[in-house]
């Protein structure tokens, strides 16, 4: 494992001044800078591999699909998946869940079922479970929970997942509480009941190991971009029988076995739900990023952040005039913050003047923010290339923030 302070420097990004001042980049929850490993190994392919996959017999075009497969297989081994074919390339987590939505709740609800989320969902975990429910006719519960310490209410589980439900989807960590769920007891507890479990993963993949078959989910959803990868490129990771029991979602080039003038026959998970020109390049960058994550070692990576997160949380705890959300120990790599009488856009905006990168908004949690009483909130989230020096300078600003809003 690389030490932290060498890690940095694999960041291009960060070597800038924003403002006059230091980049301090703590935006890492929407989106993580890209090591110059992953950078490098996108332009070898377009430089010397770039072909369409798959139906090519030149020399190109099977090393294009040489490296989009072998992406592939890395992604398995990533997430311990029984197999490649496990792995379906997406645009990223929104699409991941839409095609589980469209394809297998589209199939197989009706009324009278049920789709269980939790409180604390991200829309694109939310938004097209919702559409499900009004295509079937499906209802949708929510499992509480329990205030600003952002925990689930388990204790109301068995409440909620009767054997009515069909569908358990759930986020794997809080992208505003920063609360990690107890993913492997949550699947263990829908098995019981016959309810199919799809984690939404976005904020776990590349922050922590990750594993699939210990986790023993159904489905799986995740970006390449929150992961060291790029833009463009994600994962939906579905245990093989249940893929291979879907409806195709799309239909085009690639996904199909033969085609007449009035039907078509399909060919299996994972090529039925790649309809057309895959996105090959980004696929094989992300593969990049999976050796680049697992060389500085999943677990440092996930003791890093949540160190960071834990600092920040007790160093922010000290400002006048701050809630906290999410539990103040065992968290994910990322603090959410409303300052008294503040609104989170200003705070991102004084945090930018000293080079700070802040999100402030409702975080795609809409729902989330009501049920706390709260427009929106700022957010630092962390991740490799960040330091304990970062931190102090975040609560500077605030601090100087506060100053300014109160007058004093």
């Amino acid at each position: 494992m690389a030490s932290w302070e060498t890690v940095r420097a694999d960041f291009p990004t960060l070597n800038q001044q924003v403002n006059g001042k230091p980049l301090v980049y703590l935006d890492n929850a929407a989106t993580v800078q890209r090591p110059r490993q992953v950078l490098d190994a996108l332009q070898r392919f377009y430089e010397r591999d770039n072909s369409n996959v798959h139906r090519g017999l030149h020399a190109l075009s099977m090393r294009a699909t040489d490296a989009y497969e072998g992406a592939r297989a890395r992604l398995a081994r990533f997430i311990n998946a029984a197999a490649p074919d496990e792995i379906v390339f997406t645009r990223g987590t929104t699409e991941s869940i839409n095609l589980v939505a469209a394809s297998w709740a589209g199939a197989r609800l009706k009324p009278g079922d049920a789709i269980l989320l939790t409180e604390m969902e991200h829309h694109s975990n939310l938004v097209p479970w919702q559409l499900a429910a009004q295509r079937t006719g499906a209802q949708l519960r929510y499992l509480p929970i329990t205030g600003d310490d952002g925990r689930l209410d388990l204790a109301q589980l068995d409440r909620f997942l009767t054997p009515e439900v069909k569908i358990f989807a759930f986020t794997h960590v809080s992208n505003t509480l920063g609360t990690i769920n107890p993913a492997a007891e949550l699947c263990a507890r829908a098995r019981k009941v016959g309810a199919v479990t799809v984690v939404d993963a976005a904020q776990s993949a590349g922050h922590m190991p990750v594993d699939v078959r210990a986790m023993g989910c159904d489905f799986l959803a995740f970006s390449g971009h929150k992961m060291a990868g790029v833009t463009g490129i994600g994962v939906l990771y579905g245990r093989r029988e249940l893929l291979n029991s879907m409806p195709p979602w799309q239909g085009g080039g690639g996904m199909i076995s033969n085609v007449d003038f009035f039907e078509s026959r399909w060919k299996p998970a994972p090529e039925r739900f790649e309809a057309g020109t895959p996105n090959f390049g980004d696929a094989v960058a992300l593969g990049a990023a999976c050796d680049y994550l697992d060389s500085l070692g999943r677990s440092a990576i996930e003791r890093h952040d949540g160190e960071l997160a834990r600092l920040a949380y007790r160093k922010l705890a000290g400002l006048p005039g701050i809630r906290l959300l999410g539990p103040p120990e065992e968290r994910g790599g990322l603090v959410s913050f409303a300052l008294k009488d503040v609104h989170a856009h200003d705070v991102v905006t004084f945090a930018d003047r000293d080079g700070i990168a802040l999100r402030g908004g409702h975080h795609c949690n809409q729902p989330l923010m009501k049920k706390l009483g709260l427009t929106g909130t700022a957010r630092a989230s962390f991740y490799v290339y960040n330091t304990a020096e970062e931190v102090d300078i975040l609560v500077a600003s605030l601090a100087r923030t506060i100053k300014f809003f109160n007058g004093s």
